[in-house]
């Protein structure tokens, strides 16, 4: 044989060797944990829980509202006139009372001169009058006038009485006029937007008017609810509970605005839509609320006490034995999670009230739920590990030196070879096996003992 053939039948003896080794440590190797999760991933899934409370339930009501001023004011001219002065600035808060425009007073000043001329005539006329009819009577008492001469005078009196009644009147018509002419708010409010400038003629047809006031200290809200709510609604008022609180929520539905009470419901359901309508009352003395500002509304109908509960993320939705239901991860004392039916109650967002099927104190799966199934191991996130028995163990990197060849390769616990946090540290690179199999040549090695020792 020649040094060639000895080359080729040496390399075909090795890789033989080499082949069945690596069978044989492959064949030796323990099998793999049980996979704990749904979707088969060896080890305890971690999870995040919450413990079942005892406390309090609200029953509240959510809507849709609009914010609506109490009172809404168009100020119009009641006389008209040139406009002669604006004493407001747009947007600014006024009270009742104060000045907002001057109509041109002139007209009506010489008006009310001529009202009050025509008065003072009229009442001599009166006066002299009934002067005749004193002098007609002291007359006819001498038999020197008729009697109808006196009569005919006594009915000249109540006439003029009459058109003195009438000039009076007319000298109050125009001195309300000349009021007309300086306009004053009518209520306390925002200002809105000028409709007029000075020195337009303005007249009491004007639509627009001069200016819109808006009260906006105290506000409303008025908002509908489903006439299927309108019984428990009704039941509290008639108990005395009208002034249910109602808090009023940003667009988003996460600033709180303001907390105010409810004033009245409507006296009649939209046939339309099947809502009933509801005003809601608001002291508003920081202006959060704005008139025709979208809010969400929370209204308070009652609260439930003693009830057990539970985040919202913790309730799962499916079938237990077979029946549609609502079902939690209940966690027992060995991290083992127990597919457990519930019957739900009121929710109030992020919690909600567990009325069968818990009890205070039990321990459910917040997150990590959808990986989950009945009787799976996992591991509570924060906890201490958790072994494949579901005892609690330690598990911390050490310095215990791994050597192959007389060749240190890192450091690990009991000499156990890369690739996670292993019980007893052996295995190969990325393995985590539970039972901490070591790889390589030498299969079957103690606890924590290295390849190739």
């Amino acid at each position: 044989m020649n040094k060639k053939t000895r080359w080729r039948v040496l390399i075909a003896f090795v890789v033989v060797v080499a082949g069945l080794g690596i069978f044989v440590w492959f064949a030796r190797q323990k099998p793999a944990a049980t996979p704990q999760g749904r979707f088969g991933g060896a080890g305890p899934m971690t999870v995040s829980t919450a413990t079942a409370t005892s406390g309090d339930m609200p029953i509240r009501l959510a809507a849709l509202g609009t914010v609506t001023p109490l009172a809404t004011v168009t100020v119009k001219t009641q006389i008209n006139g040139q406009l002669q002065e604006i004493g407001f600035k747009e947007g600014q808060m006024v009270r009742k009372g104060d000045f907002l425009a001057q109509i041109d007073p002139r007209p009506y000043q010489n008006a009310l001169a001529q009202a009050q001329g025509t008065l003072a005539r009229d009442q001599a006329s009166l006066t002299n009058a009934r002067l005749d009819v004193k002098r007609y009577t002291d007359l006819l008492a001498q038999d020197s006038v008729s009697a109808q001469t006196l009569d005919t005078q006594k009915a000249l009196v109540e006439q003029l009485i009459g058109t003195v009644a009438t000039d009076e009147a007319q000298v109050n018509t125009s001195k309300l006029n000349l009021l007309y002419a300086h306009i004053v708010s009518p209520l306390s409010g925002r200002a809105g937007l000028r409709q007029v400038d000075v020195g337009n003629y303005v007249t009491t047809g004007d639509a627009n008017g001069i200016v819109v006031i808006t009260e906006l200290d105290p506000i409303s809200a008025i908002f509908p609810i489903p006439e299927d709510n309108v019984p428990q609604l009704l039941a509290q008022m008639h108990q005395g509970k009208g002034g249910l609180q109602v808090q009023a929520y940003d667009r988003a539905n996460k600033n709180l605005l303001a907390t105010g009470t409810m004033n009245t419901i409507d006296n009649a359901m939209d046939t339309a839509t099947g809502t009933v309508k509801l005003r809601a009352q608001f002291d508003n003395k920081d202006n959060v609320l704005f008139p025709n500002q979208f809010v969400n509304i929370q209204l308070l109908v009652t609260t439930l006490h003693d009830q057990v509960l539970v985040p919202s993320a913790a309730i799962q939705h499916g079938s237990v034995n077979g029946v549609a239901s609502s079902f939690v991860y209940l966690v027992g004392g060995d991290s083992t999670v127990t597919v457990t039916a519930v019957t739900l109650g009121a929710t109030d967002g992020e919690k909600v009230a567990v009325t069968s099927g818990l009890k205070t104190g039990d321990m459910v799966v917040t997150e990590g739920g959808d990986r989950l199934r009945d009787g799976a191991k996992v591991q509570v996130a924060g906890a201490p590990p958790v072994s494949m028995d579901g005892a609690q163990g330690n598990f911390k990197r050490g310095n215990g030196n791994f050597k192959r060849d007389g060749k240190k390769r890192s450091n690990f616990p009991n000499g156990g070879a890369p690739g996670g946090n292993r019980p007893n540290g052996g295995g190969p690179p990325g393995g985590g096996r539970p039972d901490g199999a070591g790889a390589g040549a030498g299969a079957n090695r103690g606890a924590g003992q290295a390849p190739g020792q």
